[in-house]
């Protein structure tokens, strides 16, 4: 089932700007306020170029773990992870395999503290600040520190001036267009019940974040 931005944004009311493509010197500063605050940034031309910038920093045998992202459905990860044309552990592929719900729940937990585990952002602010929620908590619960190595995928698009707009964005922009997904998908609503505001990474090489100069995802 497609759970893209166009499946949704017409019968969605968000504020459109703050999600538009930020300019050259936009994304500069972006990149040297992330590093500044202990982040590896990769900056990708294009899907297929995150792709491969994905690949090259999972090394085989390690565990792998996703949260839910569009932008890594964007960008040929899913499909990737899934078909099983790799040396890693896809640690999704075992928890759905679960029938009985509380191990699936207690196989999710532990798949916290992968070797790597990815995901998408809701907003990065040109300050050097993240910005993600979830309803379980599922989606963002590795990032802090559970997980030894994770990476962040994101378009440009979610680039904003401050923090403040980042947080904006996240309640006008990604919450919307989830809110609808999360209605077509599970038949509930979706909610920003646990937030995240990304500072700072203190641990060296551990938090990649790999801009995509398109607009993605939420």
């Amino acid at each position: 089932m497609s759970q893209r931005k166009p499946d949704y944004v017409d019968d969605t009311e968000i504020d459109a700007t703050l999600d538009e493509l930020p300019t050259d010197e936009a994304i500069e500063a972006t990149v040297d306020n992330l590093e500044a605050n202990g982040f590896d940034v990769v900056v990708a031309d294009s899907t297929e170029e995150a792709l491969e910038a994905v690949q090259s920093r999972i090394p085989a045998g390690a565990s792998v773990m996703n949260g839910h992202s569009t932008t890594l459905e964007e960008i040929g990860f899913d499909d990737y992870l899934s078909a099983g044309d790799h040396e890693w552990e896809s640690l999704a592929d075992d928890i759905w395999s679960i029938d009985d719900d509380a191990e699936r729940q207690a196989a999710r937990r532990e798949s916290q503290t992968a070797d790597y585990f990815l995901g998408g952002i809701n907003a990065i602010a040109q300050t050097g600040e993240l910005v993600a929620a979830d309803r379980s908590g599922s989606r963002i619960g590795a990032y802090p520190f559970a997980a030894s190595n994770v990476v962040i995928v994101s378009g440009v698009n979610k680039i904003v001036p401050t923090l403040d707009d980042a947080l904006d964005r996240l309640e006008s922009v990604a919450y919307p267009l989830e809110n609808e997904r999360a209605q077509e998908a599970y038949g509930v609503e979706s909610a920003i019940a646990k937030q995240l505001i990304f500072r700072q990474e203190l641990e060296d090489d551990r938090t990649t974040v790999v801009l995509v100069r398109d607009q993605l995802g939420y």
